[in-house]
């Protein structure tokens, strides 16, 4: 099935996009990837500086390693935009959810949130990495080539459509309903 939004829907819903909360804001998801294109949506997940979210395949097989081979911890966990995934994520049942830690309805532009930014995830705390969450091309197959091309606009990047990548600061637990909280 291709159910892809179209540009001018994205565009026309970027106002509503940039209207999420700025602290405060609802995890409304929560993901982990035991394997390539599996997920699992727990209603709690662990999260440790030693493997970001437990259970989650991205330190194990990451595609950014330090030196040593070891999962780079800027990435271990991503938080994507609950009013872009919804614009985007149409198909439920045949699309493969992107894969993101959380999704939470959440303003994670650069001016809300700058690098180094700590954010309370229940009772973890996460930094906001230096990373950027670029879109992939999985991204363009799953959702289409217009929301692909939103995401990656130079005059978007500050905008971080595609979501925020953290590292864990503070071993800790969050759940489905909790608030992501700017400490």
């Amino acid at each position: 099935m291709n159910d892809h939004v179209a540009a001018a829907e994205l565009a026309a819903a970027l106002p509503h996009v940039l209207a999420a909360p700025k602290t405060n804001a609802p995890v409304k998801l929560l993901c982990i990837r035991p394997g390539f294109n599996q997920r699992v949506f727990p209603d709690r997940l662990r999260l440790t500086r030693e493997a970001g979210a437990e259970g989650d395949f991205a330190m194990t097989t990451p595609w950014l390693k330090l030196p040593d081979g070891r999962g780079d911890p800027r990435m271990q966990i991503a938080i994507v935009p609950e009013r872009v995934l919804d614009l985007v994520w149409r198909d439920r049942v045949s699309t493969v959810h992107p894969g993101d830690t959380i999704v939470a309805d959440m303003n994670v532009t650069l001016e809300n949130l700058p690098t180094g930014t700590l954010i309370r995830a229940g009772t973890a705390v996460l930094r906001v990495s230096d990373l950027w969450n670029d879109g992939c091309v999985k991204w363009k197959v799953r959702y289409g080539q217009a929301a692909y091309d939103w995401i990656i606009k130079p005059e978007h990047e500050p905008l971080r459509l595609r979501g925020i990548l953290c590292r864990v600061e503070q071993d800790g637990e969050v759940a489905v309903g909790d608030a992501l909280v700017v400490v």
